[in-house]
């Protein structure tokens, strides 16, 4: 059996395998996502703005202009 011929009938076993079930995400689905993604954002956005966090990444940038080369 050649290399083509055994990777057809491994793909054609595969189609038989997959569930016959909707594919994909529905719309409601993508938009759960999207606002989940969104919230997440927001979360990260506030924590990063944040005096502490803020003061804690320019500190982290000043000491990294002010390395030796």
């Amino acid at each position: 059996m050649t290399g083509v011929a055994r990777l057809r009938r491994l793909w054609e076993r595969a189609k038989l395998r997959r569930p016959c079930g909707d594919e994909g995400m529905s719309t409601a689905e993508y938009a759960m996502g999207t606002l989940a993604a969104v919230a997440l954002a927001a979360v990260l956005y506030k924590v990063v703005t944040s005096g502490a966090v803020s003061a804690q990444l320019q500190g982290l940038v000043e000491r990294a202009l002010r390395a030796p080369f």
